[in-house]
């Protein structure tokens, strides 16, 4: 990929490609996104998948000091940001994405002499698919290549958590950087956000007649508001009031009796943190034993819990999992940062076309915008195109 951007720069040389898969969102509990925001708050397990979907980047070095970057999808000129005056809070819109990833290099110590980055991406943004992490982890690799930094994927994915939770202001967990680099083709990504240990479960619904039907409701939601902020207090507090390291180490045999020694604000959030790690737990289990069709309910039992106990929905992403259960999926569940996004639904392939009909019928009745529906299949992290 070629752009102004990439043809500018002093000191010339070949332009890299490289690709970052977009994650998905687990398919046992959580939104691809909130999975990673309701994860820290446990420190529990999460199942994310990337997707096909992905963001590019074509990088000449530059020896200037200058970070020049552009984008396919956004109009306008190529912002120009000097990398020594880099700072939280200094950079606007989606470039402070890139930009952070460049400061958080500098600041474990690694020194960058200049980049023209000229990205491209078809992941929807808004839609609950980590655009975010796509494009903050590419710009990662790429600045890795380009300085000959010898990072590991590990370290590249934790370096992309920093930048979004220090640069851009979003505290999010590691897992959608994590899935990026990650993934493997044809699996699920098992990772315990703890401890940080991953394990690759195998999950093909393509080769059991499955199909995942994503359906973007085109709500957005603006993950930097405070929503996610607010709800992460919540379950410190709850963790510390209960005595323990954080919620993953209360099991749901002691939910009950730990609950009434809670506040009643409190008690729902803590619901839904425990029961989604069980979620993921049952969902592996699943997946192990090839049983696809018996991880729809799991889907939306987890809709339920972030729902009524989490209550991160809206009328849309309702609409969108009701909608697509009524018609034949084996279950549903919303995927993102909550508050809209996207929805994943597990259907056999011969319904695709009447759960697709259904659901953008429901959503023209009620005056919605028309979302955008595709399949998705479980992809590999990132890659290089040549």
């Amino acid at each position: 990929m070629e752009s102004a951007c990439a043809r500018g720069g002093p000191d010339g040389g070949r332009v890299r490609r490289r690709v970052v898969q977009q994650p998905g969102r687990r398919l046992d509990g959580g939104p691809p996104r909130w999975r990673a925001r309701c994860a820290p708050c446990r420190r529990g397990f999460v199942l994310p998948i990337a997707l096909p979907q992905a963001t590019r980047a074509a990088v000449r070095r530059r020896s200037d000091g200058l970070l020049r970057l552009s984008s396919a999808q956004v109009d306008g000129p190529v912002v120009e940001l000097r990398i020594d005056d880099l700072a939280p809070g200094r950079v606007e819109g989606w470039a402070k994405y890139p930009a952070g990833v460049a400061w958080a290099l500098r600041q474990v110590g690694h020194t960058l002499g200049g980049a023209d980055i000229p990205l491209s991406s078809d992941v929807p943004t808004g839609a609950g698919l980590s655009s975010s992490a796509a494009l903050e982890c590419v710009v990662a690799a790429e600045l890795n290549d380009l300085e000959t930094l010898a990072l590991l994927p590990r370290e590249l994915a934790l370096l992309a958590q920093r930048a979004e939770n220090e640069f851009v202001g979003v505290p999010c967990g590691a897992m959608d950087q994590l899935a990026s680099v990650c993934c493997v083709e044809g699996h699920a990504l098992l990772l315990d956000t703890r401890e940080l240990a991953m394990r690759q479960i195998p999950f093909d619904p393509d080769g059991q007649g499955k199909r995942l039907l994503v359906i973007d409701t085109r709500t957005k939601h603006d993950l930097a508001d405070g929503a996610y902020a607010e709800l992460r207090a919540g379950c410190e507090h709850a963790a510390e009031l209960l005595g323990l390291r954080a919620l993953r180490d209360l099991s749901t045999a002691d939910l009950g009796a730990s609950l009434e020694r809670l506040p009643a604000e409190l008690r729902p959030l803590v619901r839904h943190v425990v029961t989604e790690n069980a979620r993921v737990q049952e969902a592996v289990a699943l997946l192990d034993a090839g049983d696809l069709a018996a991880l729809g309910p799991v889907l939306t039992a987890g809709r339920a819990s972030l729902r009524d106990h989490y209550r991160v929905s809206c009328p849309e992403t309702d609409l969108a999992v009701d909608t697509a259960v009524a018609a034949g999926a084996h279950g549903a569940r919303m995927t993102g940062g909550g508050f809209g996004g996207s929805v994943i639904a597990l259907v056999d392939a011969a319904v695709v076309d009447e759960v697709t009909i259904a659901v953008t019928a429901a959503f023209r009745l009620l005056g919605y915008p028309i979302p955008r529906t595709f399949l998705a299949r479980p992809w590999g992290g990132a890659r290089r195109l040549g």
